[in-house]
């Protein structure tokens, strides 16, 4: 096993294991693999998407692709379709923890390994491991240091939390670890406004807005997802509130993904932090596990990436990690922007 794949497994948090249905031998050969994604709209699926193809592909695996376009139906017919062609294992981002459970269901039910890829299920008794970022913990890091910086500045700060769709286990857990770091930071850090988004840009722009316009010495913003960020900018520069950290009226920033944005706004300047997704790690640990499943092997349930949180201090660093760093810089090469 790969070193990155054994960190994750090491890092799980869970009690059972999963096997496959039927002993499989020791070598299963390289094999087709189905990889369904509930979406492509973001550069996070897409960076995601191209992680996974290059890894089966180092490893000699055929990649089937299936694109649900938010769909629970659809892709469970893809889930099917995967299976009646007889693929040897299942990559999947879902659209959700409870539509999952049918497909994990199939898969089950015919034998074949499935991994659920940055989302996990809803409790059942269906069997599957889920590679997923330790969502709470990358944020509440992310938050502790936006606190820190708050402390910094010597004045207590106002501030917003852009809230995901709340249907969506991976929003939960960051508007959480947020909380838990806010909570520690009552000195330095007043919350004062709760904006939903249900991951939606127009109503992030709006929430963003209100907060500014009922805030008007609003002083930090954290969301949930970089992919976000052009919301925020937006309403920011409309308050002509958008300054480089150390310029006068700066407002903290802080994000959750790594994406390009994100990594060019730090790299200019006007954001402080992002908890980065490694995808790299994700993509890895999602085709070992199947590799380990197909061999018989147990694997826990779910395997963590531990994430971290990237700023101005450690940039050079770890910006190899961070995939929104790589996309940007491949970009520049005039590369074709995958990750």
């Amino acid at each position: 096993m790969r070193k990155h794949a054994a960190r994750g497994i090491l890092a799980a948090t869970a009690f059972a294991v999963v096997s496959c249905s039927a002993p499989a031998p020791e070598d299963p050969g390289a094999g087709t693999i189905g990889v369904a994604f509930e979406t492509l709209q973001t550069e996070f699926w897409v960076a995601a998407i191209d992680a996974i193809r290059s890894e089966l592909d180092a490893r000699g695996m055929t990649m089937l692709e299936a694109i649900a376009d938010g769909d629970a139906n659809k892709q469970l017919e893809q889930v099917r379709g995967f299976i009646a062609r007889g693929v040897d294992g299942i990559i999947l981002v879902p659209r959700d923890g409870k539509s999952v459970i049918p497909m994990v269901r199939a898969a089950n039910d015919a034998g074949v390994p499935i991994v659920l890829f940055n989302r996990p299920p809803d409790p059942s008794s269906a069997r599957s491991v889920a590679v997923v970022a330790d969502n709470l913990a990358i944020a509440r890091a992310t938050g502790e240091f936006l606190c820190e910086q708050a402390r910094a500045s010597g004045e207590r700060k106002k501030a917003a939390i852009l809230v995901g769709d709340l249907g969506d286990q991976n929003a939960i857990h960051r508007r959480d670890g947020f909380g838990e770091a806010m909570a520690g930071c009552e000195d330095a850090v007043e919350v004062v406004s709760r904006i939903p988004t249900e991951w939606n840009q127009e109503k992030a722009l709006a929430g963003v807005t209100n907060a500014l316009q009922a805030h008007p010495d609003l002083g930090l913003i954290f969301t949930s997802s970089d992919f976000m960020l052009p919301s925020i900018v937006s309403a920011l520069r409309t308050a002509g509130k958008y300054h480089e950290a150390g310029e006068e009226g700066h407002v903290i920033l802080g994000g959750f993904d790594g994406d390009v944005t994100a990594w060019r706004m730090l790299a200019d300047g006007y954001l402080d932090a992002t908890g980065v997704q490694d995808v790299f790690f994700e993509s890895e640990a999602s085709v070992q596990a199947l590799e380990d499943l197909r061999r018989g092997a147990e694997v826990p349930p779910v395997i963590l990436d531990e994430g971290f949180v990237i700023h101005s201090g450690n940039m050079e660093e770890v910006q190899g990690r961070m995939w929104g760093a790589r996309v940007a810089q491949r970009a520049t090469r005039g590369g074709r922007g995958g990750a």
